[in-house]
């Protein structure tokens, strides 16, 4: 690798983009140097599961036909980025980290690779991820888990793990992921990135495999906020073929990234994340970062929202009984593995033996206990009940954005815990998103971004901030600030104190 590629690599998105527009750099040159340290690197992080080397190189290249020709060009034309492999791309595989769809390829694009590739992004892959998007560590990956840039031994979050670490290993400065439960954010606090779970139905879910189809919402990932802003306004927007997508204006998130400032907004701190389980540099770091905000200009209330208490315990009826309806669909007949089928057997059969073979342990556990759930005699007292949670839970958010205009917590109680850990203790690892699951539960916008580094085991600690449905500029605005404050006092945990593979 060159030393010119070394740099290229280490550039924000919104500065390649410039430098393809004004012809410093070419789109090919720049995905080329990607490869390369895909090439390099991925071996031992594993973040993508498929590399779309002739793809994305034939995109580069029209790109800077684009350019040579005078077309106007997209705000990150010319920028690669790393795709989790929950969006459907036509001509290329789209496994959702499991055995039950693998060697698919899918006829049609889903709306964000769409969205993706008119904005002239260059797609370099599918990235890793926890088994239809369940779990907390992408260790429930078909395909084995992905190691954290910073420490390969430990998980880089989940599920969206391949994404996060693609960027904090620098084999992308742009990746799209999936937040259900905080699979967006929980993976940007342990990787050192930025992670945004737009609004429920503020990018469009078409085409993105469905796991809890009340709460699943894909947003961006990137190094900085201003990249995240750039790409969220790339992939948000209405879109028919969603039945659930928002037809409203894109929040001005690209505006509020540029122009960030606190100074005179309220900021809530909800005293249900704390407590007990949060490792004491996680708190340390989320103290300083309020302190920071206070010297920013922000003035700091506390609130209480007690449903919050409750918010793991009904995600973990909702999700689980949405994936055991959603899940029906991989019955052997119509695409993916097929298992049994020699002529003996009956369809039933076919299918029982398919989904045995093909889903793993965590997506079994969830569709078992999503069914039980769903069953006649339990839905009122299970379901039905956590569905009543639910709603307190968006009124205790509604009360708090009365009083406040942001409200700022911990991403995730630690950092990235060992590959393995969690892995026989199903309840530790849910844990992992108690302080991100009750955004997904109101539907409102939520982001992580990093705050520094745990002083007990030098690891990454993510700030959440969550604002309002539709306010999702308020997160940009108070994100760009506190990442600026950051970076002039102690530089950027990740472009400063970057991974060594």
């Amino acid at each position: 690798m060159t030393d010119s590629k070394i740099d290229i690599i280490r550039l924000t998105a919104a500065d390649i983009a410039a430098k393809v527009a004004s012809g410093e750099l070419t789109a090919v040159e720049v995905t080329e140097a990607h490869l390369a340290r895909i090439e390099a690197v991925d071996e031992k992080v594993h973040a993508f599961l498929h590399v779309d080397r002739e793809g994305a190189l034939a995109q580069a290249r029209a790109v800077d036909a684009k350019r040579e020709n005078g077309e106007k060009l997209g705000p990150l034309a010319g920028v690669p980025l790393a795709l989790k492999d929950i969006f459907t791309t036509e001509g290329v595989p789209t496994t959702v980290g499991s055995k039950i769809l693998e060697g698919w390829i899918p006829p049609y694009d889903a709306t964000v690779t769409r969205k993706l590739k008119d904005a002239d992004v260059v797609i370099l892959g599918k990235t890793n991820m926890d088994e239809f998007a369940m779990g907390s560590s992408t260790e429930n990956s078909a395909y084995g888990p992905t190691g954290n840039p910073w420490d390969l031994t430990r998980i880089p979050g989940g599920s969206g793990g391949g994404s996060s670490a693609a960027l904090a290993s620098y084999e992308a400065p742009l990746a799209i992921g999936t937040d259900t439960g905080g699979s967006i954010r929980q993976p940007a606090a342990v990787t050192g990135t930025v992670g945004v779970k737009p609004t429920y139905g503020g990018v469009s879910r078409y085409g993105m495999v469905a796991f809890s189809s009340s709460l699943d919402q894909g947003g961006p990932c990137a190094r900085t906020v201003l990249d995240a802003a750039l790409l969220h306004e790339v992939i948000a927007g209405h879109d028919e073929l969603d039945s659930t997508s928002i037809d409203a204006p894109v929040p001005p998130v690209v505006e509020a990234a540029r122009n960030g400032s606190v100074r005179g907004m309220r900021v809530g701190v909800v005293k249900q994340f704390a407590g007990e389980g949060y490792q004491a540099g996680v708190v340390q770091r989320f103290q300083e970062s309020v302190a920071l905000l206070k010297e920013l200009g922000a003035e700091v209330v506390e609130l209480d929202c007690p449903s919050f208490d409750l918010a793991l315990s009904a995600y973990y009826l909702i999700a689980p009984s949405e994936c055991s309806s959603n899940l029906a669909r991989f019955d052997a007949m119509r695409y993916g593995l097929r298992v049994g089928d020699d002529g003996t057997k009956s369809a039933e059969d076919v299918t029982a033996l398919t989904r045995e073979a093909g889903f793993g342990d965590e997506v079994k556990r969830r569709v078992i206990l999503g069914t039980y759930a769903l069953s006649s005699g339990y839905y009122d007292a299970y379901y039905g009940s956590a569905q009543k949670v639910r709603t307190l839970i968006t009124k205790d958010f509604e009360k708090a954005f009365e009083q406040v205009d942001v409200i700022v917590s911990p991403a995730t109680p630690t950092t990235a815990f060992p590959i393995g850990e969690r892995a026989d203790d199903p309840m530790a690892m849910y844990l992992a998103d108690v302080c991100t699951i009750p955004s997904n539960m109101a539907g409102n916008a939520a982001m992580s971004l990093p705050c520094g580094l745990a002083p007990e085991d030098g690891l990454p600690v993510g700030l959440q901030i969550i604002a309002p449905a539709m306010k999702d500029d308020r997160l940009y605005k108070v994100g760009a600030a506190v990442e600026a404050a950051f970076v002039e006092r102690w530089g950027h945990p990740l472009l400063e104190e970057a991974p060594s593979l």
